[in-house]
């Protein structure tokens, strides 16, 4: 019998639900069937601002695509200055970390491919946050045994994990940097004491945030003293976090992990006067980046490669494009005209349904739980027994009918361990994504965040700190078997950031750097764009701007104002719960083309966003 408590609870649970779908417009055309709480994926985790056509963007020798035309400019600085890939990341990072606070930043983490033209091979490095030494499985867990509502555990100190996005960038920086670190950070030192102007996106998001004026030292930065947002074209100075930057841009990553930066960090998340939290300065000093082997897959004849866990979403995606293969010869994504196929779209929220089921049940940071026919720590593999077995897949493949499964049931892949139990994580993330191609033609793809919009909204010397714990299971167990992705000290929370890197499988030459904020509807965001360019011929700014749609087996999700009700009268007729609603992808992408005058660079910008390509 439940308490009082975690009625209420469970109560409040539904309350913010029904908010956040009202929040973004969800509207249902065939009502879902009743399932368990665990397959309701919330809303997306940053509200639409704006529908913008982007025009075609192309350049001959470097380009950069990021989220903020000020990042942009940062990144495109360093590319002319002669800098690498790599290099214009960092500068682009640390002004997002100023300029899109909401999404990304040094108080958060991340993931980043790099490709090397010269030996024509991807990298993978990994800067994905860490539960501290103190959390334990029942870290979101409240005292009758009810795991807690979303925000009752996301604002505050209990969420923040240990960030990793700095010592990331070191890491790639020490391997394929060329111009010094502290120079890449004087863009975004130089705009933190000049100041910005507020934009309208930034503006709605603290307009229309709950939390985070409670914070006083967010409060102080973003909002006037009546409490309202800054109006837009508000010069904003951060000298706070200029301050920081300068730190870092001397001292290296050790100047946020070790000192007083590290203990501000702390003091602050263990003093939360709410929601305190268990962060230590030994959890700060001892993180480490790591660099993993990338997941690379062949996709007719393309080479796909991504991030292997703790990310799902190179695994999702490779199955989901291994299942799209499977499809009749002729099916299309997006037809000629440029609307969604009905055929197409069928086959593609399908595929999407059996990824999301065995992402659910058997992925989690595999340092700590391997993966079905694998050990601890092993590169993800697609022997058999394994959920890339292709064998698997074509078994898998032949569950997608003429009608929907509506919620598919994990796998069972010969190497797959019995106890293991489907967990699930809200996943909110407020995430940002850059594409940049050098002059040498060396890639990077990086996704980095701070997971719910202004992550914990804890602020401090400047910067927001993230509270990507709630990535982990809320519940450690389900009908008493453990949860693969449930909270452990040390480990890494599951994340579908899909930064993915493509290489033509002959000569190993980049094809297209691609990835994308947007939470668990990551996956499908970039599984779309490849199948639309790869596969149905599409350009990439097309591809890009066109509808979104998914399933994180659950409701059929088609993209609010974009889709024509034909589509979705359609796939209900083959038995899809299908809803519209915002789907706020952050789509930044570089495909590369060759021809009889040479190569260049085209852009893809997503209209969702007020991001920017620049490029000579």
């Amino acid at each position: 019998m439940r308490t009082k408590a975690s009625l209420h609870r469970l109560a409040a649970a539904l309350v913010l639900a029904l908010a956040g779908a009202a929040a973004a417009g969800g509207t249902a055309l065939v009502a879902s069937p009743r399932a368990h709480a665990e397959t309701s994926r919330p809303a997306q985790p940053e509200a639409a601002s704006g529908y913008r056509e982007r025009g075609h963007a192309q350049a001959r020798r470097f380009m950069a695509v990021t989220a903020h035309p000020l990042a942009s400019r940062a990144a495109f600085d360093v590319l002319a200055a002669g800098g690498s890939a790599v290099d214009a990341a960092i500068a682009a990072q640390m002004v997002l970390t100023l300029v899109e606070p909401q999404s990304s930043g040094i108080g958060g983490g991340g993931f980043l491919l790099h490709y090397d033209a010269r030996e024509r091979s991807v990298r993978a490095y990994d800067g994905r946050e860490t539960a501290p030494a103190a959390a334990d499985a029942n870290l979101f867990v409240g005292g009758d045994g009810a795991p807690l509502a979303f925000f009752e555990a996301a604002v505050g100190g209990r969420s923040v994990g240990v960030p990793g996005l700095v010592r990331m960038l070191e890491l790639a920086h020490a391997h394929h940097g060329r111009l010094p670190w502290a120079q890449l950070f004087d863009p975004a030192i130089r705009l933190a004491r000049e100041g910005f102007e507020i934009g309208p996106r930034l503006h709605r998001l603290l307009e229309r945030d709950r939390w985070l004026r409670n914070d006083p030292a967010a409060a102080a930065l973003y909002y006037d003293a009546q409490g309202h947002a800054w109006a837009v074209g508000h010069r904003l100075r951060n000298p706070a976090l200029a301050d920081t930057l300068a730190r870092i841009a001397a001292g290296g990553s050790l100047a946020l992990h070790a000192g007083p930066v590290a203990r501000d960090i702390v003091d602050t998340v263990r003093a939360h006067p709410r929601n305190p939290g268990s962060l230590g300065e030994r959890d700060l000093a001892f993180y480490r980046a790591f660099e993993r082997t990338p997941l690379c897959t062949a996709h007719r004849r393309y080479r796909i490669c991504g991030m292997p866990p703790p990310s799902s979403g190179a695994i999702a995606i490779a199955q989901m494009l291994a299942y799209w293969r499977a499809a009749p010869p002729g099916t299309r994504l997006l037809s000629p005209d440029g609307h969604l196929d009905a055929d197409g779209s069928h086959r593609f929220t399908e595929a999407a349904r059996l990824a999301f089921a065995d992402r659910d049940r058997y992925v989690a940071d595999t340092d700590f739980v391997a993966l079905p026919g694998q050990r601890p720590g092993e590169p993800v593999s697609t022997l058999p027994g394994t959920l890339l077995d292709p064998a698997y897949l074509a078994a898998r493949a032949s569950l997608i009918g003429t009608r929907s499964m509506v919620q598919a049931s994990p796998g069972a892949p010969a190497g797959a361990c019995d106890d293991a139990a489907s967990g699930w994580s809200p996943e909110l993330a407020a995430t940002t994504h850059m594409s940049i191609v050098d002059a040498h033609g060396n890639a990077v793809s990086m996704t980095s965040s701070i997971e719910n919009a202004f992550g914990s909204r804890v602020l401090v010397r400047g910067f927001l700190l993230n509270n990507q714990l709630t990535d982990f299971s809320f519940a450690p167990t389900r009908d008493g078997r453990p949860v693969a992705n449930r909270v452990q000290p040390g480990k890494r929370p599951r994340s579908s950031m899909s930064p993915t890197i493509v290489l033509d499988r002959a000569t190993g030459a980049l094809v297209l750097a691609i990835g994308s904020p947007g939470g668990s509807s990551i996956v499908s965001y970039v599984a779309r764009v490849l199948v639309e360019v790869l596969d149905d011929g599409i350009g990439l700014q097309r591809a890009v701007s066109s509808p979104n749609l998914g399933s994180r087996n659950g409701p059929t999700e088609l993209e609010r104002g974009r889709v024509e009700p034909a589509l979705g009268a359609a796939l209900a007729a083959r038995g899809h719960p299908v809803e519209y609603v915002d789907m706020t992808s952050g789509l930044h992408g570089i495909a590369r083309h060759c021809g009889q005058r040479g190569c260049w660079l085209e852009a893809g910008v997503d209209p969702r966003r007020e991001g920017l390509a620049l490029g000579r």
